[in-house]
């Protein structure tokens, strides 16, 4: 026990004393000796600064809790403390809020972690250090920049706040596509047992520990590993801040245990120098008090009791004797800059900690490497031209894990695709080629740390994947790491292993045999065009035929008589224009432009319509024999799928067909001859094989009726594996730069079948869209005709239209006498003309 007294003189102590102190600490630790010391420093300056002193006790409570509550009762019942500083463990401190919190006395925790839920239970509880729960997301990051995948955590037994440290590391850790393999409980008493409990540790590569112990233990922990040569550069050792803020005070025989560790320690700003020359003054004081103590610098522990006692002493000073709701609400009024940093509560505890130095221990000593800051990342310096980055390699040369994970990996030797998977036995030999195959190593090339052995299976593709479950089996002979090959992704197989994105096409789809479409080929001059097109065609010809005629009706008085008379002869006209031009027949120069532009219109139009329709009359059609699953069922035929393939469940549960209609097969050729013989009228298989099957078998089969969405080919890693993460990275950035689909061409685009029928063999009938321009073309031209005609019968003067009239009769009588007329006409009016050209007739005005 302790009892110091700071005053001007020992006579007047009772004067002079604002207030009382209480502090609860573990003197056999390093960080309740620098607890005593930064407090007592820190009262010392408040006096200087101040002239206030303060009456302080300090008890020790040995790092346990029931002296912890023992030594709380008697400075709040004999000593009369009106505040608490301590302890430093949150196994100590949930006792002694409780006592505190009926007494109305504040408790400044020093713990590193403390509950939410204990603020809110106990309203005295304050937690003066920041939390140090943001450390477990740093470590993440450290396990994510070497691509660390077997990661056990060590920690000490009886730790109550582990929980929530251990919730906060399996998370940050699964955010970076790792997880926890292992986690490892050590009593806190020193004992033989502790090289038995690591030995179960041994398994596996790439070993990674994070350790979170007391000081006392994590030393212990480290002169046993290095016994049991687990020190090597096959494991990685990761400490917390618990231990690595500590790590300044050892001596040279303890710092030859840690050689190679990666450490994570709170941040302290250089605020030393600020306070009174703070970091000299506790050496000193330190030294002095700790004689066996190798180095007595101060760490972060230091400055975060010296920043809570004088957050206690501000507070005191305008707070009487028994006011500890007052003492409490200035307490959380605190602002100001301390030796730790920023001070200001929040909800009754100081804001976490976001900015962590890494340390790596070589040689006699450590070096400080670098820092990582949340949301930024790892970065050598934090002034305001720091670079950070992702990854703490970027620090510098620092431990780099040359471990290696070794994968044994299962290959079916009887595939349903060669092309995927080709398993070749020659002599003591085995090769494993294929699509497959060539991918993974691919995959591989971009994940150093992995080496891997094939190992051919013989079974169904389902026993397959479970050999991968059965991989923690230790009765089974059979274990592998993962499975290569082509393994379709289904649900019913997830209940076993995982899976990686597909790197095939998903879907499965029914293969039929073809038939010759026959049907009523009456029509089938009717085809070339779709019907709108004839419509159009033949509104087209009525038009044009009836601007002609109304053009030409003036000129010819065969043009005119009975409405019936008239309307077959603008019929014929229309047609008859269709074919020849005729134009030294018509009369008028703007029927001779309608009919030019209607004659080239109509020239591409028969064009089209006579190469359509031969390509229709020569080209051969067929059709698929069966069009859909329900034909399948209501036919009750037999169908076929590949031999340990997921189809036979699939066809029965989700497409409720007789299991009695599922037959197996196992090769292309086999299916593809019962499909020939009738034997079976439809296989179905995953989309992947389909495109090998019709690329070989393009003529006579084809693909029927919708695809179903299911499957698709995918790598088999055990439920949860780390490797899947990266496996899906490394098959997504080969996708990316182009290896997939070079692959692709080279191993599955090789069978090609050149003789590939049209399975539906029709033509696409021709639509208006083609030729809308061109009838836009002959139908404005018709148009401008007509109006031009109209605008000259109706607008032109008397004198105008007899010039014109006598101008057109001069042109016709010049024509007439170089033809011609034997041509015989149907008879208007009964007229006596002899000639029968209806176009031959003189033009009237």
């Amino acid at each position: 026990m302790h009892v110091i007294i700071l005053g001007k003189s020992a006579a007047n102590e009772s004067s002079d004393v604002k207030g009382i102190i209480g502090v609860i600490i573990d003197s056999s630790s390093r960080i309740g000796q620098e607890h005593a010391v930064a407090i007592n420093l820190a009262l010392e300056d408040f006096y200087r600064k101040n002239n206030l002193s303060f009456a302080l006790h300090i008890r020790s409570s040995q790092g346990d809790p029931l002296l912890a509550v023992i030594a709380a009762r008697d400075l709040i019942d004999n000593q009369k403390v009106q505040a608490i500083i301590g302890p430093q463990t949150w196994a100590e401190t949930s006792l002694v809020a409780e006592v505190c919190s009926q007494k109305s006395i504040p408790l400044l925790s020093l713990a590193d972690t403390t509950p939410e839920w204990a603020m809110r239970k106990w309203h005295f509880l304050l937690q003066s250090s920041p939390s140090q729960i943001m450390q477990m997301k740093a470590i993440a990051e450290i396990v994510k920049s070497w691509e660390l995948y077997n990661v056990s955590m060590i920690y000490e037994d009886g730790d109550s706040s582990f929980t929530e440290v251990l919730s906060q590391l399996s998370g940050a850790l699964t955010k970076v596509g790792t997880k926890l393999n292992n986690v490892l409980a050590i009593a806190p008493l020193v004992s033989s047992s502790l090289s038995q409990q690591l030995e179960k540790l041994r398994e596996g590569q790439c070993r990674v520990f994070i350790v979170h112990l007391s000081f006392p233990l994590t030393l212990h922990l480290f002169e046993t590993a290095k016994k049991m040569k687990m020190m090597g550069e096959s494991n990685v050792w990761i400490t917390t801040s618990t231990f690595t803020s500590l790590v300044h005070s050892l001596n040279a025989s303890s710092i030859s245990n840690l050689q190679g560790i990666i450490g994570v320690k709170s941040y302290m700003p250089n605020l030393w120098y600020q306070h009174v020359n703070f970091y000299h003054r506790f050496q000193v004081k330190f030294c002095s008090e700790n004689f066996e103590e190798f180095n007595c610098e101060p760490g972060i522990f230091a400055a975060q009791a010296y920043d809570a006692a004088w957050i206690v002493v501000q507070a005191m000073r305008e707070t009487k004797q028994g006011q500890g709701q007052v003492l409490l609400d200035k307490i959380l009024l605190s602002n100001f800059t301390g030796l730790s940093g920023k001070i200001q509560f929040t909800d009754h505890k100081l804001p976490p900690a976001h900015t962590y130095q890494i340390i790596y221990v070589i040689g006699r000593s450590y070096k400080e490497i670098g820092f990582w800051s949340d949301g930024h990342g790892f970065s050598k310096s934090l002034d305001q031209n720091a670079f950070y980055n992702s990854s703490v390699k970027e620090l510098g040369k620092v431990v780099n894990p040359t471990c290696v994970i070794r994968l044994r990996i299962a290959v079916p030797s009887t595939p349903n695709y060669k092309q995927y998977v080709n398993v070749i036995e020659d002599e003591n030999v085995t090769s494993f080629k294929g699509f497959s195959i060539e991918l993974f190593n691919e995959t591989v090339k971009r994940l150093p740390y992995l080496e891997y052995d094939y190992f051919a299976f013989n079974g169904t593709y389902d026993d397959l994947v479970k050999q991968v479950y059965w991989k923690n089996d230790q009765c089974l002979m059979q274990k592998y790491d993962a499975v290569v090959g082509d393994v379709s992704i289904v649900s019913a197989r997830y209940e076993y292993a995982s899976f990686t994105q597909p790197y095939t096409d998903t879907g499965l789809v029914m293969i039929v045999p073809v038939k010759s479409k026959t049907g009523n080929r009456a029509w089938l001059f009717m085809k070339p065009f779709t019907k709108l097109m004839w419509i159009l065609i033949l509104v087209i010809i009525v038009y044009n035929g009836f601007v002609v005629w109304l053009i030409e009706r003036n000129h010819c008085p065969e043009l005119k008589g009975p409405i019936l008379h008239q309307t077959t002869t603008v019929l014929w006209l229309a047609f008859c224009s269709m074919f020849s031009l005729n134009g030294g027949r018509l009369h008028s120069n703007l029927s001779r432009v309608a009919m030019v532009v209607w004659l080239f219109v109509a020239l591409i139009i028969t064009q089209t319509y006579t190469a359509s329709l031969a390509s229709m009359l020569t080209v051969e059609r067929f059709e698929p024999t069966v069009d859909s699953v329900q034909q399948l069922k209501k036919s009750n035929a037999t169908v076929g799928y590949d031999t340990g393939s997921y189809c036979e469940r699939y066809l029965q549960d989700a497409l409720g067909m007789n299991a009695k209609n599922i037959k197996p097969f196992d090769s292309q050729e086999s299916y593809a001859d019962a499909l020939r013989n009738k034997e079976i009228a439809a296989v179905f298989i995953d989309v992947p094989g389909s495109k090998l099957f019709l690329a070989k078998h393009c003529k006579g089969f084809v693909q029927a009726g919708p695809t179903y969405k299911i499957g698709g080919y995918g790598f088999v890693f055990p439920k949860g594996s780390p490797l899947l993460h990266s496996v899906n990275r490394a098959m997504l950035n080969i996708s990316e730069n182009g290896t997939i689909r070079d692959l692709e061409n080279s191993m599955l685009a090789s069978e090609e079948c050149k003789d590939i029928i049209d399975t539906y063999g029709e033509t696409t009938s021709v639509s208006p869209a083609s030729f809308m321009v061109l009838f836009i073309l002959t139908g404005g031209t018709s148009t401008i005709a007509l109006l031009s005609y109209i605008f000259s019968v109706n607008c032109l003067c008397s004198e105008q239209r007899t010039i014109w009239s006598l101008m057109m009769a001069v042109m016709k009588r010049w024509r007439s006498r170089k033809r011609l007329f034997s041509r015989k006409v149907y008879n208007v009016a009964e007229s006596p003309l002899n000639s029968s050209n209806i176009f031959n007739l003189p033009a009237l005005a």
